[in-house]
């Protein structure tokens, strides 16, 4: 086997991978290999911001998993897109920038989790951030990574906004500032109408330093270790197996599904699972691949009494042209849609502390992404709760690397979250029969009104609901018997070995976790550099 030799190597180019690569070659004397299981970020569909409508389903550039049949599904299985591209999921998500609350991280530092909480990690949000309006104390405005409020003013968003408002919503124009809660319109991850991905704000330009390997089409199958310490990888490529050697440390960045994985495939993980598939296990950790978390969705889609939706624009060849060339010419209009224009934070009872549902309003509608949109005018508003309490995980199915793993998300597995989302739907009702957004409503095609009571509301989203593509948790960060990495990412038990992504997540963010994987990177990055930045006052 051919073998390349780093100081550090990363595995996965997603939102973190990127980030940590691009950091730690700031540094010249320190050499980095970076390895993505797949291709370059070559597609114009996924600098397109409305071109997720295609990625999401485009196994170029997506795993495309499936889910195991989930019991509280009645059996049914559930797509899963995570990106498999240069960027990762950033490349193909929805492009929403939501950072979460700031309780999130200070839950994490409660959880015992030392420089987690939200004075610690801001700075690293602040750093990343190259925000389109300023920076202030809660902004950066010089960092890498493009971030814009929507410009665009559908006449259906404003008739949604001015439905929020009417039973009760404030408007917040920045969902990432002093508070949450509200209705308006989202911050992207965009500049001059393209995606800003985490390849673009990062790697892109970390790539031209000598010091800066990266290779795709790289499949990681397991991590080398001498006793207990990670001294590299071996991965396929081309049909051959390499090996790269770490002369400081390994470092995972493959996300909540393929993190776990491949520490799994390494013989890390809950020894009696990994030996049920043939594995011998080095080191028995039984929170690999547990403690699995993501926000389950379920929606209301209309049929809209005017042709004013992406739908019409979609099945007219006129319309597209015109849509195409405005895009072409300005980079404005349609094209630059992201996967929900306007949001809506709220509380789904009185009582609570802190917003605990989330809204995405859509200006199309469908009936499942691989689907293509509805032939009718039509548009969406999609509710998820932010912290459920169901927790699934990722098992082996076999020792084969190249075989997906098995997801088992057990959604609405408690009280509570089934209870959250019935109100979440019901206020999604109250938002629809405000006059100002009824007038723009011929029907309700999903669920439809014949679903009315609390129980025929939990049977629809349990059968037509789906995730909202933010999977954590599965290599938790803690300092517990089931935790798997500590404060400083390192993983329990083992040297030289680190995971930074969205499995470190104890607990969900409450948002969108693509801001939440970025600010990771950043933090994992100054943490193996030695170097911290200063907390705010």
């Amino acid at each position: 086997m051919e073998t390349i030799e780093a100081d550090y190597i990363v595995v996965g180019a997603g939102s973190a991978g990127c980030v940590v690569a691009a950091r730690l070659t700031e540094d010249p004397s320190v050499s980095v290999v970076l390895l993505e299981a797949g291709g370059e970020d070559r597609s114009p569909w996924i600098h397109i911001p409305i071109g997720y409508g295609k990625t999401i389903i485009d196994p170029k550039v997506n795993w495309c998993y499936n889910t195991e049949p989930d019991p509280n599904l009645g059996g049914r299985a559930v797509f899963w897109p995570r990106g498999k591209v240069l960027g990762g999921s950033s490349s193909i998500n929805g492009l929403l920038y939501v950072r979460g609350q700031a309780e999130d991280f200070d839950h994490w530092r409660q959880l015992g989790n030392a420089g987690w909480s939200f004075d610690d990690v801001l700075p690293y949000f602040r750093r990343s951030e190259g925000f389109r309006e300023g920076g202030d104390t809660l902004h950066g405005a010089d960092g890498p990574l493009a971030v814009s409020p929507l410009t665009e003013r559908h006449p259906l968003c404003e008739a949604y906004i001015q439905a929020a408002e009417e039973i009760g919503l404030k408007r917040n124009n920045d969902f990432n500032g002093p508070v949450q809660e509200g209705v308006g319109y989202y911050h992207v991850t965009a500049r001059k109408g393209r995606r800003c991905s985490a390849a673009v704000a990062f790697l892109r330009p970390a790539a031209k330093r000598p010091n800066l390997r990266i290779l795709t089409r790289a499949h990681a199958e397991r991590i080398l270790f001498a006793g207990r310490r990670a001294t590299g990888v071996v991965f396929e490529r081309g049909g051959e197996r390499v090996t790269v050697r770490a002369t400081r440390e390994v470092i995972l960045c493959g996300g909540a599904v393929n993190s776990p994985q491949l520490l799994m495939l390494s013989g890390i993980g809950p020894a009696e699972h990994l030996q049920s598939v043939g594995i011998d296990p080095l080191h028995h950790l039984p929170g690999v691949g547990a403690n699995l978390q993501d926000h389950y969705q379920a929606r209301f889609a209309y049929r809209c009494r005017y042709p004013i939706t992406v739908n019409d624009i979609m099945k007219s060849p006129l319309r597209k042209l015109q849509v195409g060339l405005q895009y072409a010419l300005f980079r404005t209009g349609p094209l630059t849609s992201s996967a929900g224009q306007v949001g809506i934070f709220a509380r789904s009872r009185p009582g609570l502390v802190s917003p605990d549902i989330q809204f995405h309003f859509i200006v199309f509608s469908s009936d499942r992404p691989a689907q293509g949109l509805h032939t009718f005018s039509g548009f969406t508003q999609n509710v998820c709760q932010l912290r459920p309490e169901s927790r699934g995980e990722i098992l082996l199915k076999s020792r084969d690397p190249q075989a997906a793993p098995a997801i088992h998300p057990n959604y609405l597995a408690t009280e509570l979250d089934c209870r959250t989302l019935i109100d979440g739907l019901k206020m999604s009702r109250r938002l629809a029969d405000r006059s100002v957004l009824r007038h723009y409503i011929e029907s309700e095609y999903l669920p439809g009104e014949q679903v009315q009571s609390d129980d025929e509301l939990l049977d629809y989203a349990r059968a037509y609901g789906g995730t909202i593509y933010h999977p954590v948790g599965t290599c938790r960060m803690g300092q517990d018997s089931n935790s798997v990495v500590d404060a400083e990412l390192r993983v329990h038990g083992l040297q030289g070995l680190r995971v930074a992504d969205a499995s470190i997540m104890p607990t969900l963010v409450s948002g969108n976790t693509n801001a939440a994987c970025i600010m990771i990177g950043e933090k994992l990055s100054d943490m193996v550099r030695g170097q911290a930045l200063a907390r705010v006052n």
